[in-house]
């Protein structure tokens, strides 16, 4: 069936120049793509895709939205976000246990009335098959819903046509195949976050499904930032946080957004280079490390 997405957030995001953070990195160029700024629940990319994933929902007569991920998933915050501004319950299947105070993104699922499962170490697609409600899958992502970032790729490509490249975190995947379904593997360069076993087996399937064919090989995936896990901060990632702060009052997550800045750091390109701001600020607030 054919489904309109829902319009969830604040369009177009802005593009913004950061000429003393291209310096310290040794750029040619460099602009911030913010989508930190889409709106909905403190804003984050997963407002793209839940624009599609939500549109289902309401048009199978959903009353509850459940998902999954980690304690500080900002997914699920913005779903919980998302079924507060559409009138609908939500269930959060988070893994682990209930901490003693809740920190982060842990806050705001609450202030959006979410009520929230601790899966502890059970799969978390078996507990959340397991609830009532329209099941939206971890992270947000399937061929459908990274449609969201095909917008976001015809969104960048008109507000700078000439962008060389487009530096972007890798979660689940759905972001980066959006991307790169538009701008090619050879103007998106991802950086692995740990949370699949294979970031890019993930991202070449989720393209498959979408009906633009890549081979695994051909996509630009560093897994180098992934040191200890994805829960883990490594002293790369602490450095990226604290540059991008510096230098441009720029504030990074540091699950996500900080590895990939980590990764450009670590590999910068030629060109006009855009860096995706995937938003996860209220992550920074809930790392055990931080």
């Amino acid at each position: 069936m054919d489904v309109t997405p829902i319009s969830l957030g604040s369009w177009p995001t802005p593009l913004e120049p950061a000429s003393r953070l291209a310096d310290a990195l040794g750029l040619d160029e460099l602009w911030i793509k913010r989508d930190d700024l889409t709106g909905l629940g403190g804003g984050g990319n997963k407002v793209r895709k839940l624009q599609y994933t939500c549109a289902q929902a309401v048009m199978a007569g959903a009353t509850t939205l459940v998902t999954t991920g980690a304690a500080q998933s900002n997914h699920a915050r913005l779903t919980a976000a998302a079924a507060a501004r559409l009138g609908l319950r939500c269930t959060l299947v988070l893994h682990g246990t209930q901490p003693e105070s809740p920190r982060g993104n842990l806050i705001l699922d609450g202030l959006a009335g979410a009520r929230i499962v601790w899966a502890g170490n059970a799969p978390l697609a078996e507990v959340a098959a397991a609830q009532e409600g329209f099941v939206i899958p971890f992270g947000g992502t399937s061929p459908f819903s990274a449609l969201g970032y095909v917008d976001c790729a015809r969104e960048l490509t008109a507000q700078l046509p000439t962008v060389d490249m487009v530096v972007v975190a890798v979660g689940s995947g759905g972001t980066m195949a959006g991307l790169v379904a538009v701008l090619g593997p050879g103007r998106v360069f991802g950086v692995d976050t740990g949370a699949l076993p294979d970031a890019r087996a993930t991202v070449a399937g989720l393209l498959e499904g979408m009906g633009v064919p890549v081979r695994a090989a051909d996509l630009q995936i560093d897994g180098s930032q992934v040191g200890a896990g994805y829960a883990a901060l490594t002293d790369s990632v602490r450095d990226a946080l604290g540059l991008a702060a510096r230098t441009e009052g720029l504030f990074l997550d540091p699950t996500y957004t900080g590895r990939a800045m980590a990764g450009l750091r670590a590999n910068p390109p030629d060109g006009k280079v855009v860096f995706l701001h995937t938003g996860g600020l209220p992550g920074l607030f809930g790392h055990p490390a931080l």
